[in-house]
């Protein structure tokens, strides 16, 4: 049974940092295409960053501020996310497919979800 359990979310005020992680058990971590999405309030859910092999996806929104990552040892992935807007205010998802993705940032892609961890960003 594939289980994502995502961790790290917290409130924080604007300019501020969190990484949030994604533990995985019951798949084989390093064989799996993974990602990071977002939904806020009223909005629909949306690609933040993903990683596949090692290549590396990000929203526009993101680049330059938010870094994914993977610990295969540790079946555990990453998502540093400094210079923290309020827009970046959400649920975070992880995401997972057994294999590789063509389009990164696509939910539909995806076929194993966590349970979310919120993030609030303060102005």
């Amino acid at each position: 049974q594939v289980l994502l359990l995502e961790s790290g979310g917290g409130s924080v005020q604007a300019g501020g940092s969190l990484r949030l992680s994604c533990s995985g058990s019951g798949f084989t971590f390093n064989t799996y295409s993974m990602a990071w999405f977002r939904q806020a309030p009223g909005k629909e859910r949306e690609g933040v960053a993903a990683i596949i092999d090692d290549a590396v996806t990000y929203a526009d929104s993101v680049k330059g501020r938010f870094t994914i990552s993977k610990d295969n040892a540790k079946e555990t992935l990453y998502l540093q996310m400094n210079s923290l807007k309020p827009e970046d205010t959400g649920m975070y998802y992880c995401a997972a497919y057994p294999g590789e993705v063509f389009t990164p940032l696509a939910d539909w892609e995806y076929n194993y979800w966590g349970q979310g961890t919120q993030v609030t960003v303060s102005s």
